[in-house]
């Protein structure tokens, strides 16, 4: 009988379920696994809800070495949580920010905080994590509560390939019913799966260890900076709540498994993961990146995004989407924000999208061009449009804007910013449907030389032409047989943006249109 329960003890240990100080517990990866993403997360699943602790230790350790590889110290707070004071020499950088490396940072090798640009250190007050290189560091939270179980978030890429690690648990890092945490003496260990021989062109991404990757940022990690080569990366559905930082990323398509099964998402906000001290970000070229959107594409070219939901879980100015780079193509994304949902640089397509904001739901000093894609927000400015001059900037075709009954949005706003005004800012509807927008159209246009530009709005319910005749004067509306050479123009992306027409759109490809 001693003999049969002994053996009943360890078939629980190897299935990853253990009776520790009277909670059962489900461990994931499950203790002594083999085969382990080195991206994991690590999980453990209570018989009641748990909570993080304010002090108490996570340490992983690597096994053979004895060497612990991670360390969290749980007395630090995640992130702030208050608005920061900038002083008067707080300015846009007139050096460009460099994103020239050979070689990508990591945890592993760099200090989290470590000042890039003309930024100052990041201060070790709160957590810190380097993503995707950025030195600098974000803000995060090391333990995340769901329902019953809490997922513990190491820091990125501290694991390796080919290795045996073992978690060690302090008291009180997680708090639950009788729960005393895990020590060597009752270990939970696993082993992470051997490094791949080459790339693949695909790499798989699943949220439950069967895929190349675990996480969406994992994988972006494994593509070289600036690959003349082509590479999947194929997000199997699930939920990846990470935050995404992708630098010097080139010719790379992110497919998910629909907007309703595929979700990246993260509570990330400018409070969280606030601009420097000494340095803004946004609108200057070549200006301090910023690091409070839930998935960012910085200084990158010729990539996809389908089939998927990008969103950010917190108020504020936060954007679910943030693209600096050339040649970025979305289909069939959702991306849900607050305040500015998209932040727009650069040459950006879209096709067949929603996206959900608040006020400035789009943002940017891009050139932004979306087919039959719908728009969203609770009241206010659709766009806070920021081009220069020789760029066009947000033109829609066939695209849905609108805004919940009882409320009134519009479609945007040039005005002057902290003395910055946009003369040639662009806003250009061609045959799109609306639904509470204010009969002005747009809030404000700062100057008559911005083109804010409408051919064929119809309203979404009736599908009638809406009265446009109390337009913002500053705007005009095209005439089809007088302007029919411009609607033709505006209605083709190669026009729009800087001759590139995706190989993926849906649009008919217009000629005799010079590009701008």
């Amino acid at each position: 009988m001693k003999n049969i329960r002994i053996a009943a003890l360890s078939l629980l240990v190897l299935v990853g379920l253990c009776d520790v100080n009277a909670q059962t517990l489900t461990l994931n990866p499950q203790n002594g696994a083999v085969g382990v993403c080195p991206d994991t997360h690590l999980q453990i699943t209570f018989d009641d809800v748990p909570a993080v602790g304010s002090a108490g230790m996570i340490r992983i350790t690597d096994v053979a070495t004895g060497v612990v590889v991670d360390s969290i110290d749980l007395s630090v707070p995640a992130g702030p949580t208050e608005s920061r004071t900038y002083g008067k020499d707080c300015g846009y950088t007139k050096i460009p920010y460099d994103y020239a490396r050979t070689v990508m940072p990591t945890n592993r090798d760099t200090r989290p905080g470590t000042p890039s640009g003309t930024a100052e250190p990041t201060p070790p007050e709160y957590q810190l994590n380097i993503i995707g290189g950025f030195t600098d560091a974000f803000h995060f939270y090391p333990v995340i509560i769901h329902d019953k179980t809490a997922t513990i978030y190491l820091h990125n890429n501290v694991l390796d390939y080919g290795r045996k690690y073992s978690v060690e648990i302090s008291g009180g890092a997680i708090k639950a019913r009788k729960y005393k945490g895990t020590t060597r003496k009752q270990p939970w260990t696993f082993t992470t799966k051997e490094a791949p021989k080459f790339l693949k062109d695909t790499l798989v991404v699943d949220a439950s260890g069967c895929g190349d990757y675990c996480t969406v940022q994992g994988a972006l990690d494994a593509v070289p900076d600036f690959s003349a080569r082509r590479t999947v990366i194929l997000v199997k559905a699930g939920d990846y709540e990470e935050i995404v930082y992708a630098r010097n990323k080139t010719n790379v398509k992110i497919k998910g498994e629909g907007m309703a099964s595929t979700r990246v998402h993260y509570a990330n906000n400018e409070v969280f993961n606030p601009h420097p001290l000494t340095v803004k970000t946004n609108e200057w070229p070549g200006t301090f990146p910023s690091r409070r959107a839930a998935f960012a594409l910085d200084n990158c070219h010729d990539i996809i995004l389908e089939d998927m939901t990008i969103a950010t879980d917190l108020q504020g100015q936060a954007e679910g989407l943030l693209i600096n780079g050339e040649r970025i193509a979305l289909y069939r994304v959702h991306v849900i924000g607050s305040g500015d949902a998209l932040q727009a640089n650069g040459t950006i397509y879209m096709e067949c999208c929603e996206l959900d904001g608040g006020g400035d739901t789009i943002l940017g000093r891009g050139s932004l061009f979306a087919y039959r894609s719908h728009f969203r927000n609770g009241g206010g400015p659709f766009s806070w449009v920021r081009n220069t001059a020789g760029h066009h900037g947000d033109v829609f075709l066939e695209c849905t804007f609108s805004a919940p009954d009882g409320c009134k949005a519009d479609f945007g706003r040039t005005n002057t910013n902290k003395g910055t005004s946009y003369p040639d800012a662009e806003f250009v509807l061609i045959n799109c449907f609306t639904h509470n927008i204010i009969p002005e159209g747009w809030s404000s246009i700062g100057l008559p030389t911005a083109r804010m530009l409408e051919y064929g709005t119809r309203d979404s319910h009736t599908r009638r032409l809406v009265d446009t005749s109390h337009r913002h004067p500053y705007s005009r509306r095209l005439n089809a047989k007088t302007d029919a050479a411009l609607i033709k123009c505006y209605s083709t992306p190669a026009f729009v943006l800087k001759g590139w027409h995706p190989a993926g759109s849906s649009v008919s490809l217009q000629t005799n249109c010079a590009v701008q």
